[in-house]
């Protein structure tokens, strides 16, 4: 059984009316049933299929692997301040020792100290590198991040996103994604 259908599958990729992923990470994806559903709404052209159908008795349909949008979505260009966003801007990585493992988020001020929770002030912080710092600014930890934190951009959020492939991309989705781990640090 293929690792797509042993998880709920034959999911589609969606892309926006200029055929660009809605987004990378994480990729835009919907399951088969809302691809059909938005194909019988017309919201939605089918521009590859599986080689799978639904049938009904009156009715067969190859189930579609790649959808794009009738109607192009602008995207935002200020992402939301979120913890999954704040990781994905410091590639998924501890700003003060490199660590993966146990993330969490640091104020750089410490909320005790008056910092606020934005994203000028906050970093992805591995949990024993958190516990060290404590309320402590960053002298006094002498601990400081390895790159100053800033808001991004979604440019910056997806470029980041292209460094982590997810573990299934099936064939008809290559043509539209850009995975790319050359990219600079």
């Amino acid at each position: 059984m293929n690792a797509h259908v042993s998880q709920g599958g034959w999911p589609a990729l969606v892309l926006n009316a200029d055929f660009r992923p809605l987004s990378y990470y994480p990729l835009s994806l919907w399951s088969w049933q809302d691809a059909i559903k938005a194909v019988f709404l017309d919201r939605v052209n089918i521009v590859a299929n599986y080689d799978h159908a639904v049938h009904s008795p009156s009715f067969e349909m190859q189930l579609p692997s790649v959808v794009s949008l009738k109607s192009f979505v602008k995207p935002t260009t200020h992402p939301a301040f979120t913890r999954f966003n704040v990781f994905l801007r410091d590639r998924f990585t501890c700003q003060y020792c490199t660590s993966t493992e146990d993330l969490t988020f640091d104020h750089i001020i410490p909320r005790s100290r008056g910092g606020q929770t934005t994203w000028e002030n906050v970093v992805a912080a591995c949990s024993p590198c958190n516990l060290r710092k404590g309320n402590m600014t960053m002298r006094q930890a002498n601990m400081f991040p390895r790159q100053t934190p800033y808001a991004p951009t979604v440019h910056q959020l997806h470029r980041n996103g292209r460094l982590f492939p997810p573990n299934y991309l099936h064939d008809s989705w290559l043509d539209y994604l850009y995975w790319d781990t050359e990219l600079d640090p």
